[in-house]
């Protein structure tokens, strides 16, 4: 929100009249040179608190044998390496990335999942203690908000798959105590909470029995039901289940990938509008265009082929020169910042401004970012393209952050009234 009042009065001409973005509306910058916009795009990033739902940084950091040591406790402040760190993210207006505790399939498999999640959680924790100037670790919309006014960067977590609840219902308590505010149901593979939409075994038809349970746990501790890469009959059951509204985290629009049964189908969008949710936009381009994400298919199933041939795998050192000159032969297509706010407009006009937000997967998608989006500096050109297409300052500030943040509110008011239930005799 805007608390600076001298950035009002600079902007209240900008301000009015507060219009949604429409083609039958007037437009409220209707007059402002390409300069203004820009200018004005600027000031709104940083007067607004802006939200993003999923930030991959900690796994990032797992590749690099993150320690708490000088060498490596720097890189979240200032890096050349990946897309999110404190000095780029002050300059895009970013407040409060929430930081992905990715568990990735495998520990479904071998276990240890519940350990890795702490191991994560405990990263972040350090990251915030190494630097109280910078970060500081985000539990409630609240506190968000208090952390923004003292010019710190909210770093709240979200689980990305429920395999670390593992088969105890008492850990979905144990993560909100920890400090999880968003459970991912699941990821890659179907697990003991429900079936993904990378997964083609369709275990469960949707969700498990525990699963269930899981959601309604989640309602009563205050966590927020997270329906990216479920599979669509798990979506559906969830989010009619769940008492609160649900987000997807980082997810897109399947209008424009009709082939990527990860993103979400207009009918999807809307029952998750109609159940007061928000679906949170993936930046990476594979989830934003079809015509990307096939070519990325087929360079992917081409650089397999060679490496099979050499006898080896992806995660081999040795495969490494080869994939990079692969890579240098054959550059990638790109969305851009533009087919990002294509799928922001298409939201809008299923479900309505309330139920669209940020959820870059920066960090998580590696070098597949559209331009004008390569890293956590560049949301400014983000709502640049808002302004140009007619969005009010209002609607720009529900799209960064003010649709979570409502989301997040109605989570801990459904959970406080579960508890006073339960607490009656």
């Amino acid at each position: 929100m805007i608390r600076n009042s001298t950035l009002i009065v600079l902007l209240i001409g900008y301000l009015l009249p507060p219009m949604l973005a429409q083609t039958d509306k007037p437009n409220p910058w209707a007059g402002k040179t390409e300069e203004d916009m820009r200018r004005i795009a600027d000031s709104l990033a940083q007067a607004f608190i802006i939200a993003d739902g999923h930030v991959d940084l900690p796994y990032r950091l797992v590749t690099k044998n993150f320690r708490p040591t000088k060498e490596f406790i720097g890189i979240p402040v200032e890096s050349a390496e990946g897309d999110f760190d404190y000095v780029r993210a002050k300059k895009g207006g970013l407040d409060a990335p929430f930081m992905s505790i990715y568990i990735p399939s495998s520990y479904q498999e071998t276990g240890g999942a519940k350990a890795f999640a702490d191991s994560l959680i405990d990263m972040v924790r350090t990251i915030a203690e190494a630097h109280p100037d910078k970060f500081n670790i985000a539990t409630s919309p609240r506190h968000l908000t208090s952390i923004k006014r003292s010019g710190r960067i909210a770093l709240p977590m979200g689980m990305e798959n429920g395999a670390p609840i593992e088969n105890d219902l008492k850990n979905v308590e144990y993560f909100r105590n920890r400090g999880i505010s968003y459970i991912t149901l699941t990821h890659g593979k179907d697990n003991q909470i429900c079936d993904s939409s990378y997964d083609t075994t369709g275990t469960w038809n949707g969700l498990s029995p525990f699963g269930r349970e899981v959601i309604k746990e989640m309602n009563r501790v205050g966590i927020m039901v997270d329906i990216s890469h479920v599979s669509d009959s798990a979506f559906y059951q969830a989010v009619r289940l769940s008492r609160a509204p649900c987000i997807a985290s980082h997810s897109s629009a399947r209008r424009f990938t009709p082939s990527f049964k990860r993103n979400m189908s207009d009918d999807m969008i809307r029952y998750l509008g109609q159940r007061g949710g928000v679906i949170m936009i993936n930046f990476g381009s594979g989830f934003l265009d079809e015509k990307v994400r096939r070519n990325e298919e087929k360079k992917r199933a081409e650089l397999l082929e060679l490496l099979d041939k050499k006898g080896l795998t992806y995660r081999d050192s040795a495969a490494q020169p080869i994939i990079e000159n692969f890579r240098n032969a054959n550059p990638s297509l790109y969305a851009n910042v533009e087919r990002v706010v294509d799928h922001i407009d298409h939201v809008v006009r299923i479900a309505g401004i309330n139920h669209v937000g940020f959820g870059s997967d920066f960090d998580g998608v590696g070098d597949s970012l559209p331009t004008g989006l390569k890293d956590v500096s560049q949301y400014p050109n983000v709502i640049y393209e808002l302004i140009k297409r007619g969005y009010s300052a209002p609607d720009i500030e529900k799209i960064c952050s003010g649709n979570l943040i409502r989301v997040w509110q109605e989570v801990e008011a459904m959970s406080r009234r579960l508890n006073v239930k339960k607490s009656k005799p």
